[in-house]
């Protein structure tokens, strides 16, 4: 499905940053943020192609910006999106609003991020090419141009880190997940989260700090 305009949707931002000598500007649209009229919602659930493609054109862009940042592959994350937007429509008949339909979805697509990193699949097919921390050209259309220069650093950044610790660092840095929240994502203890969190944070300082001269770097 390709995206239809977009409606005018309340989608909050938060700025992603590392470093307060660069801090970037680049916005980061959060889905459980994201609301779609309730007009809209019905005629999407009852089948209506054109709701369904406001839909993915609110959706969509966060949707993948997620997965890009929690996977780094970008193949695989190109993938991991069409599978979750496929799930989403699958499933909407079924959405009765119990959560906001963002975070329905964003629930969606996690799932689907950690099925692949835990898998031993994803082992045997890691690619250490820079490229795949870039986005491919079916996903760039959903990128916003003005951002792109801006997201390289971050980009870089969050390529110094392990799959499972990037994971950790977009969930709750980004996507505002607890590490009890985490924990239970993972099927592992909070511990496990903190400890995570700690060790790439110290990843992206030691990363940072060379780059930027500036003694003070820290992930907010």
């Amino acid at each position: 499905m390709r995206p239809a305009q977009m409606p005018a949707a309340a989608a909050g931002r938060c700025v992603a940053t590392f470093c307060p000598a660069r801090a970037s500007k680049q916005p980061v649209t959060r889905l459980v943020e994201i609301t779609v009229p309730e007009a809209v919602l019905a005629r999407a659930r009852a089948g209506d192609g054109q709701a369904q493609g406001a839909i993915y054109a609110a959706v969509a862009p966060a949707t993948l910006t997620l997965i890009r940042r929690m996977v780094g592959q970008r193949a695989m994350s190109e993938d991991l999106f069409q599978d979750t937007m496929m799930t989403f429509y699958e499933r909407l008949p079924q959405f009765r609003g119990e959560a906001p339909l963002g975070a329905w979805l964003r629930q969606i697509a996690i799932s689907r991020c950690l099925m692949y990193l835990r898998s031993p699949w994803r082992r045997l097919c890691l690619s250490l090419d820079p490229a795949d921390f870039r986005v491919g050209a079916a996903a760039a259309a959903l990128v916003t141009q003005d951002y792109r220069g801006e997201s390289i650093d971050l980009e870089r950044a969050l390529a110094t880190l392990a799959p499972t610790a990037r994971a950790v660092v977009w969930m709750y840095e980004v996507e505002g997940y607890s590490h009890q929240e985490i924990a239970c994502a993972f099927g592992r203890s909070v511990s496990f989260s903190k400890s995570q969190l700690a060790r790439a944070h110290l990843r992206l300082r030691a990363w940072l700090e060379p780059q930027e001269n500036h003694p003070s770097c820290t992930l907010i």
